[in-house]
């Protein structure tokens, strides 16, 4: 028999009068994978949450229920319990690394200060583990990265210092919130592998909040469906997975972007174009700083991007598919030609490059953080219009943001609101509306579909397509999904290291990938075989 090591018994979690769990019960055996999966708002992260009890009160509270941790209810626990319990007994790693990590603390520091706290180690003992730790998570040259932050880290680096830091204790239990919902499909192969490899050594238990069931179907033990609050659906996952039983499970396992993007015209109007366009950022060592190389994010990259087109940009993180478009719309320096419909740009600087900032907009990653939550969603939509129609009237401006709102599928009525009234999907369409009311020409979407559950994905990107048709819009698409790409881009850009690895139309590049980074990218992208591969490993 399996020895319990967390039994939740009939929690209810409450924010106000707004019901977030509603009478939720399960359990997780030591050394067992349990999945909570669901989309956003179904209650996972909270329940999560709740079981170090993570969540702002008195503006939470619980209503009913029992959190039974290795003989301990944690509901009812003292802050001084809880305090021996977080970070030893349990961890957490949260689902975006660059928010969870301090900035302003070097890796050494924010790893040393889990040891010295709950361990006591630090100083040169402390250095030699932070330093096992990080190789244990798959960090190279361990010993060159302590004084590194975050910010000089990519994705997956991150997420591995977030790991090392959770793992710094031996934990018994480790919660895994969304942990490779950010990171493109190769990383995210290597993170379950690290995760699941970590699991068997420590013999620790892993509850994993997702809303990938593909992830699941390699990863979990049990699976609890969750949806508006309650547990739908449970099961061993081979069970659930073979044969789902509740209609929303069923819609779950169903849910990915479909469709193809219309056939390109070769003939139609160049809005953006580049030749030999180079982002390299120089390396300095030393007291002194000095020069000791470069570091060749884009090197040498040709590209056009047509009218009613849409140029997907994939690979890995650190490929220099962000870095690409942040040059084209003149954010980072870079040479090379950039012409945005036959007139050069590349020299253009900030006073310049402000009329043509209506014409070229963005769409970024994170939903949460590239919207103000000081602002409503009216003055963040209408902050280009003032900026570029200073002649506007408050009213047509108004009318205007209403207009955007309702080509995106959003209540007009709602401009009033503010983001964090509203989901993940709602607050990308709101940052899509914030684009197009300046009825721009081209928008670079910056893995605008990364952060949201599949459903959602599916229904963003026929957004995206409806528009380009009603607009002629041009997109330039950076993503790691090759599952919105294959539905969204006319023509794809393989890039690694800075480099494109290989081109050609999307029907072309699926059915007969010629590198085999591209196989690897496409297989575990669209079949999960290399996921399932390295975690069955």
């Amino acid at each position: 028999m399996s020895e319990i090591l967390l039994d939740i018994k009939d929690l209810s979690v409450s924010f106000g009068k707004n019901v977030a769990v509603d009478h939720v019960s399960f359990s997780l055996n030591k050394g067992e994978t349990l999945a909570l999966v669901g989309e956003s708002g179904s209650g996972k992260s909270v329940s999560a949450l709740s079981i170090l009890k993570l969540l702002q009160y008195p503006a939470a509270s619980h209503p009913s229920g029992e959190i039974i941790f290795a003989g301990q209810d944690l509901l009812t626990a003292n802050e001084a319990n809880l305090r021996k319990v977080r970070g030893n007994g349990i961890t957490m790693i949260f689902q975006e690394p660059m928010t969870s990590l301090n900035p302003l603390h070097s890796v050494e520091k924010q790893i040393g200060e889990i040891l010295e706290l709950h361990q006591g180690i630090k100083g040169q003992a402390a250095r030699v583990k932070i330093i096992e730790l990080l190789e244990k998570v798959g960090i190279r040259e361990a010993s060159t990265r302590l004084q590194d932050y975050p910010h000089q880290l990519s994705g997956g680096q991150r997420q591995r210092v977030m790991i090392a830091m959770a793992l710094a204790n031996k934990p018994d239990l480790l919660i895994a919130d969304e942990p490779t919902t950010a990171l493109d499909v190769t990383v995210q192969a290597q993170i379950l592998k690290l995760l699941k490899d970590l699991q068997k050594e420590f013999g620790m238990a892993l509850l994993l909040i997702t809303h990938d069931l593909g992830i699941v179907r390699h990863m979990a033990d049990t699976v609890c469906v969750m949806q508006k609050g309650k547990i739908v659906e449970r099961g061993d996952a081979r069970g659930v997975f073979a044969n789902p039983q509740h209609a929303y499970t069923k819609m779950l396992l169903a849910a990915e972007p479909k469709g193809l993007p219309p056939a390109a015209d070769s003939h139609a109007e160049s809005i953006v174009e580049t030749k030999n366009l180079k982002v390299w950022f120089p390396i300095r060592r030393g007291f002194f700083r000095s020069l000791t190389g470069h570091i060749k994010a884009v090197d040498g990259l040709d590209l056009i991007v047509r009218a009613g087109q849409t140029l997907g940009i994939v690979g890995e993180s650190g490929s220099g598919k962000t870095t690409t478009g942040l040059a084209i719309m003149r954010l980072l320096s870079s040479q090379g030609e950039i012409n945005y419909k036959g007139q050069r740009i590349d020299q253009f600087n900030a006073k310049a490059m402000r009329p043509l900032r209506k014409d070229m907009q963005v769409v970024f990653q994170d939903p949460f953080g590239s919207l103000s939550p000081r602002l409503s969603v009216l003055q963040i939509v209408e902050e280009g219009l003032s900026i570029q129609n200073p002649d506007m009237t408050s009213a047509d401006r108004r009318a205007r943001v209403a207009t955007a709102l309702e080509e995106v599928g959003l209540d007009s009525s709602t401009m009033d609101r503010y983001p964090h009234e509203f989901s993940g999907g709602q607050r990308q369409r709101i940052a899509i509306a914030r684009a197009l009311a300046l009825e721009p020409k081209f928008i670079m979407l910056d893995e605008p579909t990364s952060a949201l559950d599949m459903s959602v994905q599916a229904q963003v990107v026929d957004l995206l397509r409806g528009l380009q048709k009603k607009h002629n819009l041009a997109y330039l698409f950076i993503s790691h999904d090759l599952k919105v790409v294959r539905a969204l881009a006319n023509e794809v850009i393989v890039m690694r290291n800075g480099l494109v690895e290989e081109r050609g139309p999307t029907a072309e590049i699926f059915s007969n990938p010629q590198t085999p980074y591209t196989k690897a990218l496409i297989a575990a992208s669209l079949t999960l075989k290399a996921t399932e591969g390295i975690v069955k490993q």
